[in-house]
């Protein structure tokens, strides 16, 4: 491990029970048990354990309630000291406006304290191939009156949005959030890079119109964003391909383009390394992506590096007494 000693508190993980495909505590734990020093996590919406049942608006409150649970077991201790789920972000349909205010409030029932915000996925493209199934929005949903509306109710709560978007749309994400400055919102996945189908062989075009994007993205002060999630297929390093697992330094090398600029544009106090498990473990292990991580932060200062591995979220997620500021 390099840097062991370093805390880190993990902003972006899930937890859920599919056919063929189950990550649950016990997984998770395995994971953070190799050799970093992971303090905390929050857990982020992924459709896992909605209520089977009532009305449809309120299933998704049963994840929250799930992860409450699971942030209960390890603060016993009996789990080790990481703090699984200290922190939860959901899902409420914000396009339903006001009305989804009494969703936030189920919400903030479940979570017994630890819930956070709300994460609304509005990644859309005219390529097919880049589409979730699961996730159906508008091209124009964070344009849309009743979305904004919805976000109005986050920020009468103190709640945060976390925005999964995909490059192209993150002029709509600077709208959104220049019309609700008060809400803390977070940009999700170094800000949905995208390297397969059509954008394929075009990561130059593709690193030029992002930079772009985020560098106006990162005038609106209330905006942060999760340096992390490109373990994934979309932006096409062809990670999950290789026969054999990347190392940390081929990652390393891979994501510092990207990386570095979001710090350069947003700084070390609005970014935060985020793992993205158990999505990103079909690239690399959980160790040798938080050994990437640290070495695109070895040219970092100390303060610099307790905004990127744990500080900056634990402002932005309000786990301040986890470590000690």
């Amino acid at each position: 491990m390099l840097d062991p000693a370093q805390p880190i508190i993990d902003p972006h993980h899930h937890l859920w029970d599919r056919p063929g495909w189950r990550y649950l505590l016990d997984d998770m734990l395995a994971d953070l048990r190799t050799g970093h020093d992971v303090r905390a996590t929050v857990l982020v919406q992924a459709r896992a354990f909605h209520r089977a049942d009532g009305p449809e608006a309120f299933r998704p409150v049963g994840e929250t309630q799930f992860a409450a649970g699971v942030a209960a077991m390890c603060e016993s201790g009996i789990y080790g000291a990481p703090r699984i789920c200290a922190g939860i972000v959901g899902f409420a349909d914000l396009t339903r406006g006001a009305a989804a205010g009494e969703v936030l409030d189920a919400h903030i029932a479940a979570g017994n304290g630890r819930f956070r915000g709300i994460r609304h996925i509005a990644t859309w493209d005219p390529d097919p191939e880049m589409l979730n199934p699961a996730y159906t929005p508008a091209e124009d949903m964070m344009d849309s009156e009743g979305f904004r509306a919805g976000i109005a109710e986050l920020g009468r709560r103190r709640l945060s949005f976390d925005a999964w978007i995909y490059f192209h749309q993150i002029p709509r994400l600077a709208a959104l959030a220049r019309a609700c400055p008060d809400v803390p919102m977070v940009l999700d996945h170094c800000g949905g890079i995208l390297g397969i189908g059509r954008y394929a062989g075009r990561r130059d075009a593709v690193f030029a119109q992002w930079s772009a994007h985020m560098a106006d993205l990162a005038r609106c002060p209330n905006v942060m964003v999760k340096c992390g999630g490109l373990g994934m297929r979309l932006p096409g390093f062809g990670l999950e391909e290789a026969e054999v697992a990347p190392s940390s330094a081929m990652l390393a090398e891979a994501w510092r383009p990207w990386m570095e600029r979001c710090i350069e544009l947003f700084g070390s106090k609005r970014c935060m390394f985020e793992s993205n498990f158990p999505v990103d473990k079909g690239g690399y292990g959980y160790a040798v992506g938080w050994n990437a991580f640290k070495r695109v932060a070895a040219g970092a200062t100390a303060e610099e590096k307790a905004d990127l591995f744990w500080r900056s979220a634990a402002r932005f997620y309000r786990l301040d007494d986890v470590i000690a500021a």
